[in-house]
């Protein structure tokens, strides 16, 4: 067996050398081991993770002047994922990784998402509208708002017809769903929706907390909150587009490609990129270079990695000569970006600095001085960057945090700096998909929805104040040797509870901070605790902007109760930032479990402690305050007058019209086929044909040549007979059955995606993915599946309406029958299979 020997004599890797010179003397003297290494006989292998790693390495090497002479053998490059370089010295090889080239260690990734709640992630962002409970409000499209009341398979019954058949109708499941009445002493009205028609029922989700009033069935005013929304949509698209506009003519600076500095920046990177956060990074850099302001909204939960999003931007700026100003809400948050901001730039000659409240006077002089003479290159600061005496020598980049935080006169300031720069803003907010959909062309957003691959969900627990409990929580996380977050939201009690807590655990080094003490106290506080050197912070909700400490895994929210859904969500997601297992208690008094508005609160936290879930939660607490962040509040009432979905649907129409795209308009498309049961309970045998009377002798045929070519192949074209019989065919089945789907909600969901198809492509993935996810398809299914190529057929010919009675085919198209010489077309295929083919042909030939 042949010794392997590691490099760290060569190259020791450790704690980075603070000084960037010694850093490049060390790396250069590791080159020339290299070369000496080549010299004497030795393979070299260069593995690195990316492109940009080989392309860096490839430039050093030139640099350090090791590439002059073509005879001399040269190190092997190659793509791959080694954490650290060895030697073998008895078979002349040595392999270097991307960790000695740039002086550090990767934590690696695995790049793909294994763990299931991280592939869960991905779909948390998705409303699901069609995840009904009963109870719940629900949109009807045509009639309003109503509750749903569940599922109810209706009763067969078996009536007769004028013709005399007898026709079956029932069996089939609907969704049942109460109007409003206007007499209060009438029972409800209830709509039987049939579970095909599924699509025209959706999940209402509105902006607050109040619940909408129920429509009346055939009353106005669903039809003018309707008619409001749409005008309103449009209004708001409209500004969109035009502030969009103006960006595209206003003449911005268009930095250059990367330079050789920002691959080594980006490979010093410690983690993996989440695909999402790679393709939000590559998003922001081409806009930077382009000639116009960049002005990217990046969405992302709570520690999903928008932060490192910002700092290749910023690098990105700095490189081609100009300043970056980070806007934050708060000052512990500054302090933070502040930190993270200069570690990652340690090794490049570039100057972070700081403006908040924690800084004095000098201090703050220094830094504004330095930002006009041009000194300065990135600084992080509050709204103390938007001052009037702050002036910049070449400010070229703005990235803004949690924007929706600033005040109005605030954000008035950042408006007019949008038209001049390039602006990246952050937010973690989550933002529905739907909304990102619909505003796609009006906004350019980046949403990050991976959690990086490490992160475990949150435990959460719901307890009545309990000391044995508590102090339990803070032991086990003290033993592991992380700190806790104990939040206590009330400034009067704070240090009675701190007594408390003190006898509970003793040993522990409790400090306690709010906002109502001397920015430098709070400053030490915070610090402090980042630091490590105390154990439990004790604090209000000063906490909940940000504040990133991966060694902090347990919190303990005391009266959760008096905390809003969206802001619980956040200050959990303080916890739980790397891959420990994180703990949060909610603490109940004991009334409070009664309460059921804070249960439901704190039981949909519970629920959607999967990571990224912030949406759902939001949702689930009806506000959509992504909406109202990105929208604006005035648009707030109009999305609860219609519901979310439908507002969205509307957006996005007005977005495209007025960008002078083709706006596939739904055409509804009405299908009432005699020889085809769409619902259960509805099928017929063919009736039997009669005899026909035996003819006199004296009668003359004429043989035609026609009829012989009627049952031929399908795709020949049908011969309509002047005065045919009509024939019966029966009824045969053209749904998804029970048997074969056998989860109401899933067929819900395949009915809503048949009702959505807008084409024939978006029909054949329906196909697959059905195929795919329920096996072969039987007869019913693909009866199904042909019916809506009919409609998909006949919505761009303005064919509203297809229907067949007996043989005869009765197209309407622009409000009136389509006829042939005067006369129906008739079907003449035996079985109902072929009648279907005669029905896409004819369309087809329209």
């Amino acid at each position: 067996m042949l010794p392997v020997q590691s490099l760290d004599t060569y190259r020791p890797l450790g704690q980075a050398a603070d000084d960037p010179q010694i850093a490049e003397a060390q790396r250069r003297e590791f080159f020339r081991q290299l070369h000496r290494w080549l010299r004497s006989g030795h393979t070299v292998w260069a593995v690195c993770g990316t492109e940009g790693e080989l392309q860096r390495f490839d430039e050093l090497w030139t640099e350090y002047g090791l590439s002059k002479r073509d005879d001399e053998p040269q190190p092997v490059r190659t793509l791959g994922q080694v954490s650290r370089g060895f030697l073998i010295e008895p078979a002349k090889l040595v392999v270097v990784t991307d960790s000695e080239i740039f002086g550090r260690t990767r934590s690696q990734r695995p790049r793909r998402l294994k763990s299931p709640h991280a592939s869960a992630t991905r779909s948390a962002l998705e409303i699901d509208f069609t995840d009904l409970s009963v109870g719940d409000y629900v949109v009807h499209l045509q009639h309003g708002i109503g509750r749903y009341l569940g599922l109810k398979v209706l009763p067969v019954e078996t009536r007769t017809t004028r013709s005399g058949r007898e026709k079956t109708e029932g069996g089939q499941e609907c969704l049942v769903i109460e109007f409003g009445t206007r007499d209060p002493e009438q029972e409800p009205p209830r709509l039987f929706v049939p579970v095909s028609e599924a699509h025209l029922v959706s999940k209402y989700v509105g902006t607050g907390k109040a619940k909408p009033p129920l429509s009346i069935l055939g009353g106005k005013r669903w039809s003018k909150a309707k008619a409001d929304a749409e005008k309103a949509v449009a209004d708001l698209a409209a500004d969109l587009l035009k502030i969009q506009a103006s960006r595209e003519a206003q003449l911005g600076h268009a930095f250059g490609g990367d330079t050789p500095w920002q691959r080594e920046f980006e490979g010093s990177f410690p983690y993996e990129e989440t695909r999402d956060q790679w393709s939000a990074i590559q998003a922001a850099k081409q806009d930077m270079e382009r000639p116009r302001p960049m002005d990217r909204l990046v969405c992302g939960d709570v520690g999903f990695g928008k932060t490192e999003v910002a700092i290749r931007a910023a690098f990105k700026a700095v490189m081609g000569g100009r300043q970056v100003a980070v806007l934050v809400p708060t000052t512990v948050l500054a302090q933070q970006h502040y930190n993270t901001f200069r570690e990652r730039m340690a090794e490049f000659p570039i100057s972070v600095e700081l403006l908040s409240r924690f800084r004095s006077k000098k201090q703050a002089d220094a830094t504004i001085d330095g930002l006009a003479a041009g000194s300065v290159d990135i600084v992080v600061g509050t709204h103390k960057l938007i001052q009037k005496n702050v002036r910049f020598k070449e400010l070229g980049l703005v990235i803004i945090d949690e924007e929706q935080r600033f005040g109005v006169l605030h954000k008035e300031k950042l408006k007019m700096l949008r038209q001049m720069v390039d602006v990246l803003t952050l937010t973690a907010t989550p933002i529905p998909r739907t909304l990102h959909m619909a505003l796609t062309g009006a906004r350019d957003m980046s949403t990050i929805e991976t959690p990086p691959q490490d992160r475990l969900p949150i435990e959460t627990t719901v307890i009545e104040f309990d000391e044995k409990i508590i102090r339990n929580a803070i032991q086990r996380e003290l033993n592991r040797g992380g700190q806790v977050f104990f939040l206590h939201n009330r400034v009067t009690t704070i240090e009675t509870m701190a007594d408390r807590i003190r006898k509970l655990v003793p040993k522990a080094r409790l400090i306690v901070g709010h906002g109502q003490m001397p920015s430098g106290v709070l400053e030490k506080v915070m610090t402090r605790f980042i630091n490590g050197e105390v154990d439990i912070l004790l604090s209000t909700t000063i906490i909940e902007s940000g504040v990133d400490i991966p060694n902090a895994n347990t919190m303990i929210i005391d009266r959760a109760d008096r905390f809003g859904l969206s802001e619980l969500y956040q200050l959990r997601g303080r916890v739980g930032r790397y891959k420990h297992q994180a703990y949060a208690y909610l603490i109940l008094p004991r009334h409070a479990a009664l309460l059921s508005d804070a249960r439901k609160r704190i039981s949909a936290l519970k629920q959607y402690s999967k990571l990224g879930s912030g949406f759902k939660i939001a949702m689930r607490d009806l506000e959509i305050r992504g909406a109202g962040n990105i929208l604006g509040s005035q648009q707030s009432g109009h999305i609860t007058a219609v519901g979310f979905e439908l507002y969205c649907q509307l957006l996005k129409q007005s977005v495209k019209r007025l960008k002078g795209e083709k706006v596939e308009r739904r055409v509804e498309v009405t299908v009432s086929i005699d020889f085809l049961a769409l619902n259960p309970g509805e099928e017929r045998a063919a009736e039997r044909e009669k005899a026909k009377p035996e003819q006199p002798e004296f009668e003359v045929r004429v043989p035609r040549s026609v009829a012989a070519s009627v049952d031929g192949d399908e795709d020949k074209t049908p011969a309509y007979n002047p005065q045919p019989e009509p024939r019966d065919v029966g009824r045969v089945p053209a749904y998804l059955p029970f048997d074969y789907i056998p989860d109401t909600r899933q067929r819900i969901i395949l009915y809503r995606k048949l009702a959505q198809l807008s084409n024939e492509d978006d029909l054949t993935q329906l196909k697959a993915e059905i195929r795919d996810r329920f096996g072969p398809m039987p007869k019913p299914v693909e009866r199904l599946l042909r019916v809506a190529e009919l409609k998909l057929l006949a919505a761009p010919k303005n064919v509203t309406s297809i229907e067949t009675r007996d043989d005869k085919i009765m197209f309407t198209r622009n409000g009136s029958l389509i006829t042939l010489s005067g006369k129906y077309p008739r079907l003449a295929k035996r079985t109902p299979d072929g009648r279907l083919g005669e029905l896409k042909r004819l369309l087809r030939a329209l």
